[in-house]
């Protein structure tokens, strides 16, 4: 073992070469981490150069073969799953487990796809990683792809279509055996292309999308909307009820929209243009858009948001506005994410199951991937709940 203060003179002495020049510092760097190499027996310098790189040890699928004493072609059936015609006995397919164990093996995954192989890759597209309404739809789908060996790649798109659109260019640049998007701007010509060009099983949130190969979840927002908006009339007496939402070209928003203004004109309320503000899905637009609201000579009574984060944001500015939350504003919400039952009032709003949802999706395309179903599309609907908390 090298002191401290030899490593040191003798790295002096590496990277100030007798002839003024400077050796590669990263190298050296890299031939210390590499077991205190660097210099030789004697303490003088031996590093590396570039022209020099430290050699790379491949464990092989033969290396396995020879240590678990089987043939390459048992270890590749061992690790693909399949034993068509000869029989693997359990004690030769824990040999040759516990010889890739030893050994450090990691299969070449792209090379087998370009065998025709499997990846055993997923990919997953959503909206928001910063939404917490999407963490347990994330979980529940690694979950599942886990128990059968497989991995996931997460893409955020920010709500963008061009992140969308990269997604779906990547999927076909670079095969997976599946794919979960929770697409808002992609249509059934997308999705159509990515199936067709990549062959991978696809499985979608929002039930806007109706390939007839692409299996989909969906919460019933619309009907859960007009209940929610219809119980502020009925069983809390407002008649002055503002709405926040997002442009029409997010398909979820524009539903809930048409659903608000359905009860709205059912009970034959007045709805005027300035009660319609719109957001970005995010807090801060949320709380943009109740500050204009509450600007109003007459604001509303009680406001419906198309999701909890722009809520919360608008609760934040009746609170900055020392206006009253319920008592002279109630404001709902729309997904039930965590923090909405943490925030002081806590969130009224109408529960989404992002859990069952990604689930459901992730079922539906290992079932297509092993081959357990091959039909057309399935749809999979999740009834939303309405959660009565303080904010109204």
């Amino acid at each position: 073992m090298h002191s401290y203060a030899s490593i040191r003179n003798t790295a002096y002495e590496c990277i100030n070469l007798p002839d003024g020049s400077k050796a590669d510092f990263a190298v050296f760097g890299r031939s210390l981490r590499l077991g205190g190499a660097g210099t030789d027996t004697n303490g003088s310098c031996s590093m590396a150069t570039r022209s020099q790189p430290p050699i790379k040890r491949t464990v092989t699928m033969q290396d396995v073969g020879e240590r678990a004493g089987v043939s390459q072609s048992t270890v590749s059936r061992v690790l693909s799953g399949s034993s068509p015609g000869i029989p693997i006995s359990e004690e030769t397919r824990q040999r040759v487990l516990d010889a890739v164990k030893e050994l450090g093996y990691y299969p070449n995954l792209h090379a087998g796809s370009l065998r025709g192989q499997k990846t055993r890759m997923i990919s997953m597209m959503i909206a928001d990683i910063g939404n917490p309404f999407y963490h347990p739809m994330v979980r529940a789908v690694q979950d599942i792809a886990h128990g059968h060996r497989y991995d996931v790649i997460v893409t955020n798109t920010d709500h963008m279509r061009e992140n969308e659109m990269l997604f779906c260019e990547s999927i076909i640049r670079r095969p997976v055996d599946g794919v979960i998007m929770v697409p808002y701007h992609l249509g059934n010509e997308d999705i159509e292309m990515v199936i067709e060009r990549s062959g991978a099983a696809v499985a979608v949130l929002g039930q806007h999308i109706t390939h007839p190969l692409a299996d989909v979840a969906f919460g019933d927002d619309d009907i859960a909307t007009r209940e929610a908006v219809t119980w502020l009339i009925e069983e809390k007496g407002h008649r002055r009820i503002g709405f926040i939402g997002v442009t029409n070209r997010f398909s979820a928003g524009e539903r809930r929209r048409l659903a608000f203004l359905e009860s709205i004109t059912r009970a034959q309320l007045a709805f005027p243009g300035e009660y319609h503000q719109v957001g970005d899905w995010s807090p801060e637009s949320g709380e943009r858009a109740m500050r204009r609201l509450l600007s109003l000579p007459e604001p509303p009574t009680a406001v419906f948001v198309c999701n909890d984060l722009m809520a919360i944001g608008a609760i934040e500015a009746a609170v900055q506005a020392g206006v009253r939350v319920p008592e002279d504003v109630a404001i709902i919400g729309f997904d039930d994410i965590p923090i909405a039952s943490w925030t002081r009032p806590r969130l009224s709003t109408i529960a989404q199951f992002p859990a069952a949802m990604g689930e459901a999706m992730a079922r539906a395309i290992f079932e297509r991937i092993d081959g357990e179903y091959e039909g057309p599309a399935r749809r999979f609907e999740f009834p939303c709940k309405f959660i009565e908390r303080e904010s109204t």
